[in-house]
């Protein structure tokens, strides 16, 4: 039975993710801040689908967290054979206005852990010739956002790493995905502290987290090396880039994300 490893797991995407993959029949290593959460879910996932679950509490912003992470998984003696680099944040306003702090902690988050668990767990999968790598990044990665800059650009970069993962190894038996989300339905407005009112103001739906993880798994059974997720929309905002000066585009999206209040 194949283990998959799973940050950001206590709700989201992440938990869909692990009830999907435990409906696959996957063991599960769950990695989040919330213990409360995990156990519940981890009981839940033992009891409907008979798999193994464990956790790991760890914050991944933490010096040293996804060492921790890895060395508690080679010390049970797991195999990771899918590595879901989830765990991710972002923080609304204009970045001179916002703690640098909290900006510094999204780029270790969605970027230098995912990195270092990317890192760590693809030797392993090398060595094996086997192994996948989903690395969850948004539709942001597709243009600058003004009053999300750091979130957008953190997802520019899992989208450019993870393909660049894909190509140098999808020859040796291992397939890597980035998947690019759209507005999903999850607590991401609210720690991302958006005005009340306007994470809805584009008009678009949001869509499942379970309708996120199911395109994902899809796409990665097709090797693909990235895919879009949540409908026809967020397939013409990704080419939007491509057609548009990019000043007009970010001027566009400025004017689209900034606050009314």
């Amino acid at each position: 039975m194949p283990t998959a490893l799973i940050t950001g797991a206590s709700g989201g995407i992440g938990a869909a993710f692990a009830v999907e993959l435990a409906k696959r029949q996957h063991n599960l290593i769950l990695v989040a801040r919330s213990e409360a959460k995990m156990q519940q879910l981890a009981a839940q996932l033992q009891q409907e689908f008979k798999v193994l679950v464990e956790i790991i509490v760890q914050d991944l912003t933490a010096p040293g967290a996804t060492t921790a992470v890895f060395d508690a998984v080679v010390q049970k003696g797991w195999t990771v054979d899918l590595l879901v680099n989830n765990a991710g944040f972002g923080d609304y306003g204009a970045f001179a206005d916002r703690p640098l702090a909290k900006q510094v902690e999204i780029i270790q988050l969605n970027i230098v852990a995912l990195v270092e668990l990317s890192h760590l767990f693809l030797s392993g999968m090398r060595e094996r010739r086997s192994g996948s790598i989903i690395n969850v990044a948004s539709i942001a990665a597709f243009q600058p956002m003004p009053y999300l800059s750091i979130y957008a650009a953190t997802k520019a970069f899992v989208l450019s790493f993870s393909e660049a993962l894909w190509a140098e190894n999808k020859d040796l038996g291992i397939r890597v995905l980035a998947v690019c989300a759209g507005p999903t339905e999850s607590d991401f407005f609210t720690a991302a502290e958006f005005p009340p009112g306007l994470a809805s103001s584009s008009g678009q739906k949001l869509v499942s987290a379970d309708e996120v993880v199911r395109d994902a798994l899809k796409a990665l059974d097709k090797k693909q090396s990235n895919v879009v997720t949540g409908g026809f929309l967020n397939k013409i905002i990704v080419n939007m880039p491509r057609f548009m000066p990019r000043q007009l585009l970010v001027n566009s999206v400025a004017k689209l994300f900034m606050s009314k209040g």
